[in-house]
C-alpha cells in the first residue's frame, strides 16, 4: 500500500525527467567550455557507432541517409528520458535509488568520454558536474512534493490538568479513552472523562503538494533550457573558431595592387588608411553573434533567375577570387562619427555569380538574408556596373572574423551597410523593390542608400587644448564609389584653405587629408568640407542619419594656449 505522504507515480516520473534534463543541460554547458566531444550524449553515441555491427550501420545509412547521426542521438535521448522517469518513480520510496541510478549512468558517460581519442581527465567534467546537478534536482523536487510528513504515534494531552492518556482500542460500548486518575466511590475514575486533545495537524496523514512540485519542475526546465542554449552557443563558437583557424585561403586570381606611395600620412592621432580587424566598427541586429560552420554553410541564389544556384563554402573557394580595398560605412554614422572603416577584402565577385544564374528582365533588387534572419535589399544595377561587389571570405589577409560575418559576407562599395553588407549571408533572392522589403525599410529607412560625400576631423579632437604655433589639422574624407577630389578647411569662418590629400588606390576607399595651421592663443572653431570626383561639395546644413545617411560639415572647437 502506498504511503499517504508519497507522491503519485506521475509526479515521480516528472521529477525524474526534470532532473535528467537539468543534468544534460548543465553537462552541455560545461562541454561548451571543455569541448563539444566531452558532452556525454555525444560520447555515448560515438561508442554505440563504434560497437555497431557493419550490417546495422549499413541499414541505418540506407534508411536515414545523412540523418543517421541525428536519429542515433535522438534514440539515446529517448532512452535516457525513459530511465530518468523510472528513477524518479523509484526515488519516491527510496531517494537513494534515484541517486544510485543517476550515478550509474554518470559512470557510463565517464567511461564513454574516456574512450574517445585524445581524452583527458578534464573531459569527464561535463558528466560529473551534470550528474551532481541531476542528483541535487531530484532530491529537491522529491522534498518539494511532500507537504506534511505523517506524524508517528505520540502521547496526547487530556483536557484534565496533569492527566495524560493514550489512544486506546475501544471495544463495543467503550468510550475509547482511559483516565489515569484514582477511582471514585462508584468505581469510575475520579477525574471527569474527556476526549483526548490532539495536537494541531496530528490527524493529517501527510500530503502531496502538487503546486510546489510543478513550480520546482518549471524552474528546472528553465535552468535546463538556458544551460543547453548557452552550452550550444559556446560549443558552436569553439567549433567555428577551430574551423576558421584551420582555413587555408586560396591566392586571389585578381590581386589588389600594392598601395601607392603616400597612401598613409602616418600622423599620430589620424585614422590609418587600413583599419585593423579588431578596430573595425560593428553594428548588428543580433543579440548573439551567429556561429556559422563553413562545413555546413550554403549559399542559395534564386528568384528571378534562369538557373538557381546553391553552393557550399568549398564551392565558393574554387571560384576566381578578387582582392580589393573598400571602405564600409554605416548609415547610422553621424557627422564626425566612427562607424566607418577601410579594409582589404578577398572574395568572389557577386556579378559573376549572378551572370551564371542568369538575371531575368525587370529584376532590380537583391534581397540577401543572414544566418540570423536579417535581410537587406541591394540595387542590382550597382552590383552589375563593374565595381568590386564581393561575397567576401577574408579581411586584411585573414579569414573573416566571426564578428564580421565568417564564413561569408557581402561587401558592396558605394552603398551604406544596411543595403549592401550582409554578414553571415546564406540566401540571395533576385527580386524587385516593389515586391519585397528588407529589414530596415519598413522601419523608416530609405530602400536605396548611396553613400553621401562626407569628411571628418580626427586631429585635433573636439575640445582639445593645443599649443600655439604650427600644428596639424587632419582627418579622412569619403565618397565611395566616386572618390574624393578635394578637401577644404577653414578656421573661425575665415577663408577656405585646400588641404593636401594622400594617395588612394581607387575610388572605393576613404582618403586622408592634412593641413598645417599656425595656431594663435584663444578659442577657435575648425570646419571641414569635401568635394567628390563628380564635383559635388558636401552640404553645410547638418542632417541626422535617418532616413538615408547624415550630412553636414564637421565642426570642432579647440583651445590654443
Amino acid at each position: 500500500m502506498q504511503r499517504q505522504d508519497m507522491a503519485p507515480a506521475w509526479a515521480g516520473a516528472l521529477a525524474g525527467l526534470t532532473a535528467g534534463a537539468v543534468a544534460l543541460g548543465v553537462a552541455r554547458l560545461v562541454a561548451g567550455i571543455a569541448g563539444p566531444e566531452t558532452f556525454p550524449v555525444v560520447a555515448v553515441g560515438d561508442v554505440v557507432v563504434d560497437l555497431t555491427p557493419p550490417p546495422v550501420k549499413d541499414f541505418a545509412i540506407n534508411a536515414f541517409g545523412a540523418n543517421d547521426k541525428t536519429v542515433l542521438v535522438g534514440g539515446v535521448l529517448v532512452v535516457l528520458a525513459v530511465i530518468a522517469a523510472a528513477l524518479g518513480i523509484a526515488a519516491r520510496r527510496r531517494p537513494v535509488a534515484g541517486d544510485a541510478g543517476l550515478l550509474a549512468f554518470g559512470a557510463v558517460g565517464v567511461l564513454a568520454v574516456l574512450t574517445r581519442p585524445g581524452a583527458g581527465i578534464t573531459g569527464v567534467l561535463p558528466t560529473v558536474v551534470g550528474v551532481a546537478a541531476g542528483v541535487w534536482t531530484l532530491r529537491l523536487l522529491e522534498r518539494r512534493a511532500r507537504l506534511h510528513p505523517a506524524p508517528a504515534e505520540e502521547p496526547a494531552v487530556l483536557a484534565g490538568a496533569g492527566e495524560v492518556g493514550f489512544r486506546g482500542e475501544a471495544g463495543a460500548g467503550e468510550a475509547g479513552f482511559r483516565g489515569e486518575g484514582g477511582a471514585g466511590e462508584d468505581g469510575r475514575p475520579s477525574g471527569a472523562e474527556r476526549p483526548v486533545v490532539m495536537r494541531p495537524g496530528a490527524s493529517a496523514a501527510g500530503g502531496f503538494d502538487r503546486r510546489r512540485l510543478l513550480t520546482g519542475v518549471a524552474s528546472g526546465v528553465v535552468v535546463a533550457g538556458a544551460a543547453t542554449v548557452l552550452g550550444r552557443v559556446l560549443s558552436d563558437r569553439q567549433a567555428v573558431d577551430t574551423a576558421r583557424g584551420g582555413l587555408a585561403l586560396p591566392a586571389p586570381a585578381t590581386p589588389a595592387a600594392p598601395l601607392p606611395a603616400g597612401t598613409d600620412f602616418r600622423i599620430s592621432g589620424l585614422s590609418p588608411f587600413t583599419t585593423r580587424n579588431r578596430d573595425f566598427y560593428r553594428v548588428d541586429t543580433a543579440l548573439v553573434v551567429p556561429q556559422v560552420n563553413p562545413r555546413t554553410w550554403r549559399l542559395r541564389v534564386h528568384g528571378m533567375v534562369d538557373r538557381p544556384i546553391e553552393m557550399t563554402f568549398a564551392d565558393l573557394l574554387k571560384r576566381p577570387l578578387t582582392e580589393a580595398d573598400i571602405t564600409l560605412t554605416c548609415v547610422s554614422n553621424p557627422v564626425g562619427g566612427e562607424y566607418i572603416g577601410n579594409a582589404r577584402w578577398l572574395g568572389v565577385r557577386m556579378a559573376d555569380v549572378l551572370r551564371e544564374a542568369g538575371l531575368q528582365s525587370g529584376a532590380d533588387m537583391l534581397l540577401s538574408t543572414s544566418a540570423d534572419g536579417f535581410t537587406c535589399g541591394t540595387p542590382v544595377d550597382v552590383v552589375m556596373d563593374g565595381r568590386d561587389a564581393l561575397f567576401a571570405v577574408a579581411m586584411n589577409g585573414e579569414a573573416l572574423p566571426v564578428d564580421h560575418g565568417f564564413p561569408v559576407r557581402q561587401v558592396v562599395p558605394g552603398l551604406y551597410g544596411y543595403v549592401s553588407a550582409t554578414k553571415w549571408v546564406v540566401d540571395v533572392k533576385v527580386t524587385r523593390f516593389d515586391r519585397d522589403e528588407a529589414y530596415w525599410t519598413p522601419r523608416g529607412w530609405a530602400a536605396k542608400a548611396p553613400i553621401k560625400t562626407q569628411s571628418r576631423i580626427d586631429l585635433p579632437r573636439q575640445g582639445a587644448t593645443v599649443r600655439a604655433g604650427r600644428t596639424t589639422v587632419a582627418g579622412v574624407a569619403w565618397a565611395q564609389h566616386t572618390g574624393i577630389d578635394a578637401v577644404e578647411v577653414r578656421v573661425d569662418r575665415g577663408e577656405w584653405r585646400q588641404a593636401r590629400l594622400a594617395a588612394v588606390p581607387g575610388p572605393d576607399t576613404w582618403r586622408q587629408w592634412a593641413l598645417d595651421w599656425d595656431a594663435t592663443p584663444g578659442r577657435h572653431t575648425i570646419e571641414v568640407r569635401a568635394t567628390d570626383a563628380a564635383g559635388r561639395t558636401q552640404a553645410e546644413q547638418e542632417a541626422p542619419p535617418a532616413p538615408d545617411g547624415a550630412t553636414g560639415w564637421h565642426t570642432i572647437t579647440v583651445q590654443v594656449s
